[in-house]
């Protein structure tokens, strides 16, 4: 693919899984900042396209769709404000690895190191843990290439930072980020199978607790969940150390989520110890990590609600379970960005790994959200759900104030799409 401003590409782009075409002709591919705000500048429609990992139309415009993939990494570490800058486009598996090479870390990955680092804290992807806050909650300072192709710079404590963090792509395009990192550590991964789901849920804090990043996987049929994946950092009690785990016994060959499916794509188990960069995601940088025909959602669930809310979901099996590959569930910090699925409040998220089959997913989309609505559940602003704005806006107590800054730096509505006029502005 050659990079370059001028350049587009005339064929037809779709995302990750192949469930949507994007509306544009073509992506144009800047190979420098200038000749990003330049594009930015010249055009009356707009939206940056990331990694193609989301599942609706967030990144969709029927103007020009801008890719950040060939600008160069540009990985510079402060080591005495223990922080990273990096360009918008760079995959997190890239800045891991280089991370690593150099000492350092970042606090959490998501499952897939695929993803670009500006994509992923746009739709707050997160990774898991009780005490880890999203992907999104490291940003340090960004840079934003605005509607008239100017820069502006903005760091945490200054005024609307929390609202540009999570910006759903509304605010113009992320050039950069700066992030916090920490000395590297090591982590160990176990994964169990076969626990049983009463145990679980009167243990519930006990099971989330128990590594530094847990994560449960099931089809939300009967009475035993299919696999637990404990990730631990060696410095404290490791994973691998446990006989069971509330019913499970530790795998004894390689698993992947998805039962079936070779787990040679994953990332090491069996309480190996490894870098922090090999252990947090749970597919391999190196792998593709699916053939991409699936689809996915996500409600995240304020933890007080954390049983309830799961056990509204195993009611649901008869509906849910003959559409699904595979549940997840997983918890994650609470924070302050204003559009932060985890604002205000601990969370676990509702991980839902589709079959591709469109219309049926979306069929019983209106029927997960009624039984989750109670919990107050709020969707991953990636993947695939139903509600609009009118549902969304309770939720979130700053989601006016997101509007107006929109307003503010996107008077215009340059950064506009059908998503976001649906979702956010709509009524």
């Amino acid at each position: 693919m050659v990079s370059g401003a001028g350049t587009e590409l005339h064929t037809e782009e779709y995302n990750w899984a192949g469930n949507l075409r994007y509306s544009a002709a073509g992506v144009r591919e800047p190979a420098t900042v200038p000749e990003l705000q330049d594009l930015v500048a010249g055009a009356s429609r707009l939206r940056a396209l990331g990694s193609r990992h989301s599942f609706n139309r967030v990144a969709d415009t029927d103007g020009v769709l801008v890719s950040l993939e060939h600008l160069a990494p540009a990985i510079e570490v402060d080591a005495a404000n223990m922080t990273v800058t990096v360009s918008g486009g760079t995959r997190y598996g890239t800045l891991a690895a280089e991370l690593q090479r150099q000492g350092y870390a970042l606090h959490n990955l998501a499952s897939l190191p695929h993803i670009s680092v500006a994509g992923a804290v746009a739709t707050a992807t997160h990774g898991s843990g009780d005490r880890n806050g999203n992907l999104a909650t490291a940003v340090a300072g960004l840079e934003l290439v605005t509607a008239d192709g100017g820069i502006l710079t903005t760091r945490r404590g200054d005024a609307d930072f929390d609202g540009m963090v999570v910006n759903l792509g509304a605010l113009g395009v992320v050039s950069s980020l700066t992030l916090d990192i920490e000395p590297a550590f090591t982590v160990a991964q176990t994964v169990f199978e076969d626990l049983d789901w009463d145990r679980v849920l009167e243990n519930f804090d006990g099971v989330t607790s128990a590594a530094y990043s847990v994560s449960l996987f099931t089809d939300w049929s009967g009475d035993r969940i299919g696999q637990a994946w404990l990730k631990s950092r060696t410095e404290a009690a490791a994973a691998a150390e446990r006989a069971s785990f509330y019913g499970g016994l530790p795998a004894t060959e390689a698993r992947h989520p998805i039962a079936g499916v070779p787990g040679t794509t994953c990332t090491q188990q069996f309480g190996v110890p490894g870098p922090w960069s090999d252990r947090l995601a749970h597919f391999r940088m190196e792998f593709t990590p699916s053939k991409g025909d699936e689809l996915q959602s996500e409600y995240l669930i304020p933890r007080e609600h954390a049983v309830d809310a799961i056990q509204a979901m195993r009611r649901l099996s008869p509906l849910v379970t003959p559409l699904l590959l595979v549940s997840e569930i997983r918890t994650m910090a609470a924070d302050s960005l204003w559009l932060s699925p985890n604002y205000g409040t601990d969370c676990i998220g509702l991980h839902l790994t589709w079959r591709q089959d469109q219309p049926a997913v979306e069929a019983v989309l209106p029927v997960i959200e009624a039984e989750l609505a109670p919990f107050g559940a709020r969707p991953h602003w990636g993947k695939l759900f139903d509600g609009g704005a009118s549902r969304l806006a309770p939720l979130y107590p700053r989601f006016a104030d997101f509007k107006a800054l929109s307003g503010r730096l996107d008077p215009e509505g340059k950064f506009r799409n059908s998503f976001l006029d649906t979702k956010v502005f709509g009524s």
